[in-house]
């Protein structure tokens, strides 16, 4: 069992620690245990219910409705909201319960009904990503375990992999992509997300995965000359020095399209080496795949 301070409840709900003391004092929404010093203390129900509440609240309900509300009715109430795909942050916080209950069953409930009305590519931009970029902020934090952040991690890998069999006949064009981590990157879901959209659109893809040394690189290289490179970079890099990691590729391949994304080059705040190439959506990363 999960035990949570008010300030994890605040990060992984997004109600204010302020406003869950008032509705404690006011309604009783939840009932911490406190230490001997104390200090509110929460379970994973406390949580739970916090988060279906935050849902209904944001949506419209009044708290001193909801607070008359069982159980039952109001995870009734959210199922009703997490069925309508215009609100994708109820579809987020859907999948955050699903996380922190360990729930498969739920997991795949909502991502099926996105899918079905939105598409799989809209889902993974939609929700899928903002879901594991606010996923990754809480690991950071302490708030949610590495068992749970592996969990929902390996859910959403099993999706990819099913999406990208299919697509593996799907060749068209005389152009390869090499897709790969650098070594000591090890988080590869948006890496397989975009070896799927290279495929769908017709490009040959060749995965290497996670943690791929230069020297390897190179050689791959040149047993199948790469007409492009794609890598993501999630977790900082050793000495936190990404201009280094992306000037040494370059180096060993200077005439060869880079296409980079993630958590630290979103927050990289110098200019890309020439021919390196952020990718922010799957539109652009479509665009630019014209222009290999």
């Amino acid at each position: 069992m999960g035990v949570y301070s008010i300030k994890d409840l605040e990060k992984i709900s997004g109600i204010k620690a302020h406003t869950i003391r008032i509705w404690e004092r006011r309604y009783n929404i939840v009932v911490p245990n406190r230490t001997e010093t104390n200090i509110r203390l929460y379970s994973d129900t406390d949580l739970k219910r916090l988060l279906n509440i935050a849902i209904l609240n944001k949506n419209g309900f009044k708290i001193s409705h909801i607070a008359n509300l069982g159980d039952d009715i109001i995870k009734e109430r959210v199922l009703d909201l997490c069925l309508d795909v215009r609100k994708s942050d109820i579809q987020i916080e859907s999948l955050m319960i699903s996380m922190l209950e360990l729930n498969e069953s739920k997991f795949n409930n909502v991502l099926t009904h996105s899918i079905i009305k939105r598409g799989f590519e809209c889902t993974v931009e939609e929700i899928l990503f903002p879901f594991l970029d606010r996923i990754g902020i809480l690991w950071q934090a302490g708030s949610i375990t590495p068992a749970q952040e592996h969990f929902i991690s390996n859910l959403i890998r099993q999706k990819l992999i099913v999406a990208i069999d299919n697509e593996m006949e799907n060749a068209k064009v005389d152009k390869l992509i090499i897709f790969f981590l650098v070594e000591g990157e090890v988080h590869e879901l948006g890496l397989l997300f975009y070896s799927l959209i290279a495929r769908k659109e017709g490009f040959h893809v060749l995965y290497l995965g996670g943690s791929v040394p230069l020297d390897d690189l190179i050689k791959v290289n040149d047993i199948r000359k790469a007409d492009a490179f794609f890598s993501s970079f999630i977790s900082p890099p050793e000495n936190n020095d990404l201009e280094a990691i992306l000037l040494t590729h370059k180096e060993k391949f200077p005439s060869t399209p880079f296409f980079v994304n993630g958590l630290q080059v979103r927050n990289y705040n110098k200019e890309l080496p020439q021919n390196f190439t952020d990718v922010s959506s799957v539109e652009q990363f479509k665009k630019a795949l014209k222009e290999i």
